[in-house]
């Protein structure tokens, strides 16, 4: 998956043909099957994770590596040869888990680097892998651009390299799930792997598996536990392109409706009684910008419309050129709540819900429940921005802690 160079948007969905759509499929079936002849040899030590490779297993050498760094460099495994220990940490962009986790790598990094211990991170996940509904916690995906992104935003301490559009690397390591650790000692044989430590929520660890691994390493002695799981995301295997394709094949396949809104209704949905953050999108057919960015909208309601999140977009094109407002979202797919001012009084309805607005468009808002606006745009959104703002103001659910993550200034 790529992004637009301004802003690091993910692209609007479109559909593929049939054929190379059947042709998407058989290539990820020989995949998954190619990987399976290559990995079998591994043995039982090793870990499969459905059809992905086997972990590699304790003592072996480490599989070397030469690859391109979110730094413009290509790092490889001779590079570190001097180092008394060697950390590979397999980690990603969109998994929630792994930002929990980002903080302790860059401290693990930080805090091991005097004293000869070099840690670089690899990004195993194939982009066109990842489903939208997978992307519900995260401001960007596993594609190479977006990995600059978001080591820029969070500042990372240590090399960050893409595996993703081969995935030779990662499939000679074989990491389960994300994140997922592997320390090796001086003569590059695998001494521990797994994971960070013994719990995604910080306050709660109670073991620092790495931390003690790489401490007997140092100190030559014995790893205490050599191996433990690696609660995360599954690794995105090639394969598992099928899944997005299927996701977005359902998309597809969902009406799209176009209601007419009245002042009441236009009233309510700025006092937000829902529940749920909304975001209203204000667009006209006869707008160019309000175009150019409703495939944005679109992704962003897919990526967050499965957590407790709404996207409302609303044209203010008259009643009678509703064929018109429906062709457009047509074309994009547009299964988010779409609304098409209810009357010829388009001023009166747009004055319903919000008085102050001068009424140009494109106009978004981002509304907490209760109705606290916490962001007002008049013009052309950032994708990138706004899905920041987004998940920063989504209430923790699943993932107990991410919103604090979110929250919290990208230089710490």
């Amino acid at each position: 998956m790529k992004i637009a160079a301004k802003t690091g948007s993910p692209p609007p969905v479109h559909s593929k043909p049939a054929r190379e759509r059947i042709h998407t499929r058989i290539k990820s079936l020989l995949f998954a099957a190619l990987g399976l002849l290559l990995f079998a040899g591994l043995g039982a030590s090793g870990f499969a994770d459905e059809n992905g490779p086997a972990t590699l297993p304790i003592s072996a050498s480490a599989p070397d590596f030469c690859l391109p760094g979110v730094d413009g460099e290509t790092h490889c495994l001779k590079e570190y040869a001097a180092s008394k220990v060697l950390v590979i940490a397999f980690t990603c962009n969109h998994c929630p888990t792994a930002q929990l986790y980002e903080s302790r790598i860059k401290q693990l990094a930080a805090d091991y680097r005097e004293r000869g211990v070099a840690l670089v991170a690899i990004q195993p996940n194939h982009p066109n892998a990842v489903r939208l509904d997978e992307m519900g916690y995260t401001d960007v995906g596993d594609s190479f651009e977006e990995m600059k992104l978001r080591a820029a935003y969070r500042r990372f301490n240590f090399p960050y390299l893409y595996d993703g559009e081969t995935q030779k690397v990662s499939q000679s390591y074989g990491p389960s799930a994300t994140p997922h650790l592997f320390i090796f000692d001086r003569e590059r044989k695998l001494r521990y792997q797994g994971r960070v430590d013994n719990n995604p929520r910080e306050r709660l660890v109670t073991s620092r598996d790495a931390r003690e691994a790489i401490d007997a390493i140092l100190a030559d002695r014995p790893v205490p536990v050599a191996k433990t799981p690696s609660v995360g995301c599954s690794t995105k295997w090639l394969y598992k392109e099928e899944g997005r394709q299927e996701e977005l094949a359902e998309i597809e396949s969902k009406p799209v409706q176009l209601l007419p809104a009245n002042a009441e209704e236009l009233k309510s949905l700025r006092k937000n009684p829902t529940g749920k953050l909304v975001l209203v999108n204000f667009w006209a057919t006869w707008c160019g910008p309000c175009q150019k960015e409703l495939p944005d909208f679109q992704t962003i309601y897919r990526m967050y419309g499965h957590r407790a999140f709404e996207l409302v977009t609303i044209s203010i094109n008259y009643p009678d050129e509703k064929p018109g407002v429906l062709s457009v979202l047509n074309k994009l797919h547009a299964t988010s709540r779409n609304l098409l001012l209810g009357s010829t009084d388009i001023y009166s309805l747009m004055a319903a819900f919000d008085a102050d607005w001068n009424a140009a468009v494109p106009y978004t808002t981002l509304i907490r429940p209760g109705g606290e606006v916490v962001y007002r745009q008049p013009g052309a959104i950032n994708p990138l921005e706004m899905r920041r703002l987004i998940i920063s103001n989504l209430a923790d659910d699943d993932y107990i802690g991410h919103q604090a993550y979110w929250q919290t200034r990208s230089d710490k």
